[in-house]
């Protein structure tokens, strides 16, 4: 396995230092798009936006010439990243399957190299040495946030107050994502009164995976602690908040472990608000353009969204504007070939295949009562929105209550910070209709009264 690794990591590392020094070609493509004040849903888009953009379906490998991937000889010479013949074989003449834990093979070499090689290729260059800065504490699993002051009632007069204080909102972060990176979310709902829990995966964690390893047990001691949060008092409610297919299939992991350990968890849980997400199969395609965006980061084509031009052209009516489409560089495209292949193998392993279908299985037919809020934009070029949009209709026919918001040019678990007006109007109005609903009621209640009261006083 060392050799094969060995062999991959050259071409790869000279991928990364090439697409570093490289800059993204933007080839534009001129389309239709509403301003950027409203929220488009499912039912409003008569034809999805998504089915209009044909490029997004299809592999970005299609737009790369074959004359320009030939420039780079390492390419021709990349074969898929199959286990060396050190693994037993069995004798038979079917496809090869390794006779080990095929969960095992995710945490080859191969990704661990691949994922340090872009780091390498990352690093900034020798600056002149200021001061001694000292090292950063590492990055916890998940934090807790508590309310900040200014939003509670300490009185307890107020009945959303009291309802807010019994609810903990948990985000799960995306893939590569750090507690930094959820700060702005955890602030947002902190501020209105909310307990939160921030919780991410470290990469390396998500890289070596194994099942029943070390992340599965990270999820575990969560799920123990919400558990625990619950039982201290009775009227205690959950809500869940992801971002892209890791946060996603987190909860799923999640659930399935409420269901085993105690299905009254399950009844808890009042909305999930699923961010840059699903795509509820696995897709080798999808998987690529998540690990490339969290290997190049900001470097990505994935971190763009659909740049909007303030004129229309002649050909463009009055009411929309026209939007351009970034393409990956040739050198992101080259490593989309090498991930789509890689994981085009991974997945199909029986015992990641069947891991995944099990989550999966969970989070398409197993979901709680809870209404369900899926922000999502037609720019993502990670999670295609007609995946989202496929989802959708099936949890509706479901009998769940779903709701949707298409922010369309906006770009890959950035939704928030392109457009934070429409992004919080969504959580409020998600959050009032879904976890606020006693505060509405007694609020209904006392109004009641006081129109009584006049009523008599009146007679």
């Amino acid at each position: 396995m060392g050799s094969l690794s060995g062999m991959i990591q050259r071409p790869l590392a000279a991928a990364f230092a090439v697409a570093m020094a490289s800059v993204s070609a933007d080839i534009t493509v001129k389309r239709p798009s509403p301003s950027s004040d409203t929220c488009l849903t499912s039912e409003q888009i008569e034809t999805p936006i998504s089915y209009s953009l044909p490029e997004a379906k299809s592999s970005f490998v299609g737009h790369i010439s074959s004359s320009k991937l030939a420039s780079f000889s390492f390419v021709t010479r990349i074969r898929v990243p199959l286990p060396d013949a050190n693994f037993p074989v069995p004798n038979s003449g079917r496809d090869f399957v390794p006779n080990v834990d095929c969960s095992s093979i995710v945490s080859s070499p191969l990704l661990v190299n691949l994922y340090r090689s872009a780091e390498l290729c990352k690093a900034s260059k020798p600056v002149a040495f200021k001061h001694s800065i000292p090292a950063s504490a590492p990055d916890v699993l998940y934090r807790w946030h508590l309310p900040e002051p200014s939003a509670i009632d300490v009185n307890g007069n107020s009945d959303c107050s009291s309802e807010k204080s019994r609810t903990v909102v948990v985000l799960l972060g995306w893939l590569g994502s750090k507690q930094k990176h959820l700060k702005r979310y955890a602030e947002w709902y902190t501020s209105r009164g909310y307990h939160v829990i921030t919780f991410t995966f470290p990469m390396s964690d998500i890289i070596s995976y194994q099942a029943g390893g070390k992340a599965e047990q990270n999820v575990d001691i969560l799920v123990d602690h919400l558990a625990d949060w619950l039982e201290e008092e009775y009227g205690k409610n959950l809500v869940f908040h992801t971002f892209s297919n890791t946060g996603w299939l987190t909860y799923g992991v999640i659930l399935e472990k409420f269901q085993k350990q105690d299905p009254y968890l399950m009844g808890r849980i009042r909305g999930c608000i699923v961010d840059s997400a699903p795509v509820a199969a696995p897709d080798p395609q999808v998987w690529a353009s998540g690990f490339s965006a969290a290997f190049l980061k900001k470097h990505s084509v994935a971190t763009k969204g659909f740049p909007v031009s303030s004129e229309p052209d002649s050909g463009t009516s009055a009411g929309e504007k026209e939007i351009s489409v970034p393409k990956p560089a040739v050198t992101e495209a080259a490593l989309l070939v090498v991930l789509e292949k890689f994981f085009g193998v991974v997945l199909n392993f029986p015992g990641v295949n069947r891991r995944l279908s099990d989550v999966l299985g969970v989070l398409s037919s197993g979901q709680p009562t809870c209404p369900q809020l899926y922000i999502y934009s037609s720019a993502d070029q990670v999670i295609p929105a007609y995946h989202v949009e496929s989802f959708i209709e099936k949890q509706k026919r479901c009998g769940h209550e779903v709701r949707a918001c298409n922010f369309v040019s906006t770009p890959h678990v950035d939704h928030f910070r392109n457009d934070p007006k429409l992004y919080t109007s969504q959580l409020s109005r998600f959050l009032e209709d879904c976890v606020l609903t006693c505060c509405k009621d007694s609020q209904v209640w006392q109004g009641w009264k006081f129109d009584s009261t006049l009523f008599i006083f009146n007679e």
